[in-house]
């Protein structure tokens, strides 16, 4: 074989590269103009098979070898950014003169701006890597022909699919899906999902078409429909939910001109253009298309679950009918799934809609639906309507879920899924995929809601009292505590009307206990939850605790120990509900803090005793003595304090700072102290130094220099003149750093920082989160007057970023 010159070789790239940059360009005016994904993605696979096979021709390569085109490029699709699968079939293993070939081949393919994926296999190699690799034996299953010996490829595609076990290969991708799933949280619905790999993405409708070729079902969805596994109604379900993510994903790819599939904050509101979703006044066009998406991606999972079960009956048990459980006249089980005993059951005995959730809640031996039942539940959810909701024997099975010992998550999430909720809620259909743009939530307005279910549920399991004792504790104690599920399902149902959603949810949650039938008592609870479901977190997190007067305000909103707990189990439960990422153990201390302080006051403690005013310095010489500190050492240092201080800080807190400062009250050098937090998760700093101007500046700035955020920080100055400020910061942008080596660092160089009193040196403007960049957060300034009309409350709220602080203090050192 004459083997072409690099010069040749050089010229046909060129040309080559040339006519894929001129075809591209036209497919996307193409599209554009009229927007078909079919003829984009057929015509983009084309455009790269004419070009793969004149350069497989230009390299000369073997009469006896096949080029094959495996996975997504095997389908005769191609997105714009997609990688080029491709699969050089060889009779026997290479030489080295064809391995030679091989490279020059897939190196001009590189050249001409192909992001190739290659493997070179003989028949045997490849069917050996299909039997250990789920993967290789997926891309084998699409494998098509582009040039080369046709009978090479016949027969490696005769072999494999002889050796292709569709009963093994069901489970195996199932597998692989739940893996999937699980590295996306296992929900479609986080704030930048994947519209190709997360639950609901292309990669299940793809799952679905991988199996059924396996299976020799079908290769298209009106063959499915043929075949009765998929209803035509389905079909066409599939058809408009695949047309929206290949729209989605092409907009996506000529967007970030890269093989993106993520949906980032920083694409979402230029991709609602391009797509020609607009906004509103109550929301942006990126909320828009991201409820769209997961409406879309919601109905996606609905299907996906009824078409592999369908599947699984057919492969697995093809022919094969096993003896039903009678459950009761309406349901039986049939291969641990619950399966309504007619087709019509829903039509003929409504009450079965919620019925079904009640019997998979009772039953743990039951692991869902089958498919007949999950599709009539789906078609047959219109039927929750205005009478049905008010028929007293619904109103009881929707109670009776509520107040199960298990399953009531799996209930509520099913019901969610199927469109019960929403219709048997009306409320509900107004947060149904409804995006979160805000600093802490991660998830839908009803996914939130429903992590927050979950959260309250788990303080009721034994299996997570190491994780949360004291909420363990609280809630087994508390009677009825199936009420605190109520006000998790309403706490957020008004998000997005404008206006108060605490407020508005008020009649929302009042409408239902009322209609319920609950005790006049169990409504009140329920409708103060949630109108004040925020006010523990805002006043721990916002205000002083240490002052009584706040803790005596707080006590009073509250009034007694019942509201007490039923709060503070739904603000616990709610804050980890956000995200995986807003929850510290600082902000579990200040809840506790004011959930005891709280406490004591409504039995009847002064506030003084209330907030441990009078025995904590007893309880702290107690800690110091067990530390071996010298009785008395500390009064020295302590005649320094005054009350607030006391107040102010916890046992430990001042316990650390004795120890620290016992030896040196009065000293010239500053003391600089760093210590990990007992969690792990931040560090506490505290500085001691002679009090001089623009100290707080001059500190916030280092921090900021450093990369620190500030999560906490208390100034104190003592009564000889002074300074001792005690922070709690955490690395920007990463909870999960070490610290470790941080400590050192920072008693070194703030020391010497403080040390010079020379000019201070402005820290680098904040790095802004993509968040927090495409979703301005509008600063709002309030100044108001404290409990006692001594002093004001300056209260900030902006978008957080490293150096905050710093432009605070400045502002106010200026003053």
């Amino acid at each position: 074989m004459a083997e072409i010159s690099p010069s040749e070789l050089q010229n046909i790239i060129s040309s080559e590269r040339k006519k894929l940059d001129e075809g591209r360009a036209a497919i996307k005016a193409a599209y554009l103009e009229h927007p078909i994904t079919t003829c984009l993605l057929h015509d983009l696979a084309a455009l790269v098979d004419a070009a793969v096979i004149r350069l497989w021709e230009a390299c000369d390569m073997p009469v006896l070898a096949s080029l094959v085109a495996v996975g997504g490029y095997g389908r005769a699709e191609l997105f714009p950014a997609s990688d080029v699968d491709l699969l050089i079939l060889l009779p026997a293993a290479p030489h080295s003169g064809l391995s030679s070939r091989i490279s020059t081949l897939v190196g001009a393919l590189w050249d001409v701006g192909l992001m190739i994926g290659h493997s070179v296999r003989t028949t045997d190699e490849c069917l050996e890597a299909a039997t250990s690799d789920i993967t290789i034996q997926t891309n084998l299953l699409e494998a098509r022909l582009l040039t080369g010996d046709k009978t090479l490829f016949e027969h490696m595609q005769k072999r494999y699919f002889e050796q292709l076990d569709p009963g093994e290969f069901f489970p195996a991708k199932l597998i692989e899906r739940e893996q999937r799933y699980q590295r996306y949280d296992d929900t479609p619905y986080s704030v930048e999902p994947n519209c190709k790999e997360s639950p609901g993405g292309l990669r299940d409708l793809q799952l679905v078409g991988w199996v059924v070729r396996a299976a020799g079902l079908g290769h298209s969805w009106r063959e499915l429909v043929r075949r009765r596994l998929i209803t035509g109604n389905e079909a066409t379900d599939l058809r408009s939910c695949e047309r929206f993510l290949q729209h989605l994903r092409i907009h996506l790819h000529y967007l970030a001109g890269r093989p993106e599939d993520r949906l980032l904050f920083d694409y979402q509101e230029q991709l609602a253009k391009s797509m020609g979703i607009r906004g509103n006044a109550a929301k942006r066009a990126s909320e828009n298309l991201m409820q769209r998406y997961y409406l879309t991606a919601k109905k996606l999972t609905q299907l996906n679950s009824i078409l592999l079960q369908n599947y699984a009956s057919e492969i697995l048990f093809p022919g094969r009918e096993l003896p039903a459980i009678i459950i009761n006249d309406h349901f039986q089980a049939v291969r641990e799934f619950l399966d309504i005993r007619d087709e019509k059951t829903f039509e003929t005995s409504p009450s079965a809609l919620l019925e079904c959730f009640l019997i998979l809640a009772q039953r743990p031996e039951l692991k869902g639906m089958t498919a007949r039942t999950l599709r009539s539940l789906w078609t047959n959810r219109v039927r929750i309507n205005a009478a049905f909701r008010a028929d007293p024997a619904n109103r009881a099975i929707f109670i009776e879920i509520i107040q199960q010992k298990r399953g009531i998550v799996h209930a509520f999430r099913r019901m969610n899924q199927y469109g019960i909720l929403s219709r048997y809620l009306p409320p509900w259909r107004k947060i149904l995929c409804q995006m979160q743009h805000d600093l802490f939530h991660a998830y839908t307005v009803d996914q939130h809601t429903l992590m927050v279910l979950r959260n309250m549920r788990r303080f009721t399991m034994g299996e997570h009292a190491h994780e949360y004792p004291l909420m363990t504790r609280l809630m087994l104690s508390f009677d009825r505590h199936w009420l605190l599920y109520i006000a998790v399902l309403f706490h957020d149902i008004a998000k997005g009307r404008g206006g108060d959603h605490s407020v508005l949810g008020m009649a929302d949650a009042k409408e239902f206990c009322e209609e319920h039938q609950l005790a006049p008592e169990d409504t009140e609870l329920i409708v103060w939850l949630v109108r004040h479901h925020l006010s523990m977190s805002l006043v721990s997190q916002k205000e002083d605790t240490s002052d009584p007067l706040v803790v005596q305000h707080f006590a009073h909103l509250v009034g007694d120990e019942r509201r007490l707990a039923a709060l503070y189990l739904l603000t616990h439960a709610d804050i980890r509900g956000t995200s995986t990422k807003v929850w510290n153990g600082w902000k579990g201390k200040l809840l506790e803090d004011l959930f005891f302080s709280s406490q004591r006051l409504l039995r009847g403690e002064t506030p003084e005793q209330a907030l441990r005013q009078n025995d904590r310095q007893d309880y702290v010489r107690q800690m110091l003595r067990y530390h071996g500190l010298i009785p008395g050492i500390e009064e020295q240092l302590w005649k320094q304090f005054d009350t607030v201080y006391f107040v102010r800080h916890s046992s430990e807190e001042i316990a650390w700072h004795t120890r620290m400062l016992y030896h040196c009250v009065e000293t010239d050098i500053p003391v600089v102290k760093a210590r990990i937090s007992d969690g792990g998760e931040a560090l506490q700093v505290m500085v001691y130094t002679v009090d001089q101007k623009d100290l707080f500046a001059r500190i916030t700035a280092f921090f900021s220099r450093l990369g620190f955020s500030i999560l906490d920080a208390k100034v104190h100055t003592t009564r000889h003149g002074y300074a001792l400020d005690s922070f709690i910061l955490q690395h920007a942008g990463d909870e999960d750093a070490s610290y470790r080596d941080s400590t050192a660092l920072i008693e070194h160089e703030l020391t010497l920082v403080l040390q010079n009193s020379g000019e201070i040196t402005r820290p680098p403007a904040g790095r802004l989160s993509r968040l927090v960049r495409h979703f301005p957060i509008i600063p709002v300034v309030s100044l108001r007057p404290d409990e006692a009309l001594r002093h004001h409350i300056l209260n900030i709220t902006a978008a957080d970023r490293p150096g905050l602080l710093f432009d605070v203090a400045e502002v106010l050192a200026g003053w």
